[in-house]
């Protein structure tokens, strides 16, 4: 597996791409630290960039660009690893094949452009524009469904619905418990990033 290759197949042709990653044995290990820390490091390194050197309203802090990328990584692997063991528990009530490793892949992939473009962080005041563009993500787990985890065409919807909502959930409370930890961590405050004046 090609780390460039397959995030640009998976985003430009996601038929083909799931197809692909179907014939593959899933190695939980390999997708983690082979295609999710590399990506996930994009938006951890934007947001330490964005808040440290450009930051917004003429703030900049490097003590919370770093605390916030931490939790952006850490948080990419949590969600990955917990909303897979979730889609995995879920696939027999939609007609699915229990899987954890096809799971992680379809998790892990589907994740691809909410990662790339959060690239957008290093502009803080437009980095809320990465996770709009992230949504596409939410069509490729759609398409993925079906190869990922045999889900049958009339169940693809409930399951897709479900499995966003897991999703959203997993992801914000664990973004709320780690921005907790490492601010605390940090000495900061959630008013930390905002100027004085």
């Amino acid at each position: 597996m090609n780390l460039v290759d397959r995030a640009k197949n998976i985003i430009i042709k996601p038929d083909d791409e799931w197809a692909v990653v179907a014939n593959e044995e899933p190695n939980i290990q390999q997708i983690l630290l082979g295609y999710v820390l590399p990506l996930a490091l994009i938006p951890a390194i934007a947001i330490i960039i964005g808040w440290g050197v450009v930051g917004t309203f003429g703030f900049t802090s490097f003590t919370y660009g770093i605390a916030m990328g931490l939790v952006q990584l850490i948080n990419a692997f949590l969600s990955v690893l917990i909303a897979a063991f979730v889609i995995d528990a879920l696939a027999g009530s939609f007609g699915s094949q229990k899987n954890m490793g096809r799971a992680v892949q379809l998790v892990a992939y589907s994740m691809t452009p909410v990662w790339i473009a959060g690239i957008l962080n290093i502009f803080p005041t437009i980095g809320w524009l990465g996770g709009l563009i992230g949504l596409y993500g939410l069509f490729l787990m759609y398409k993925g469904l079906a190869p990922m985890m045999k889900t049958p065409e009339d169940k693809k919807v409930g399951y897709l619905i479900v499995s966003i909502i897991i999703l959203l959930v997993v992801y914000f409370v664990i973004a709320a418990i780690l921005t907790a930890i490492f601010l605390a961590v940090f000495g900061l405050s959630l008013f930390s990033a905002m100027p004085n004046y």
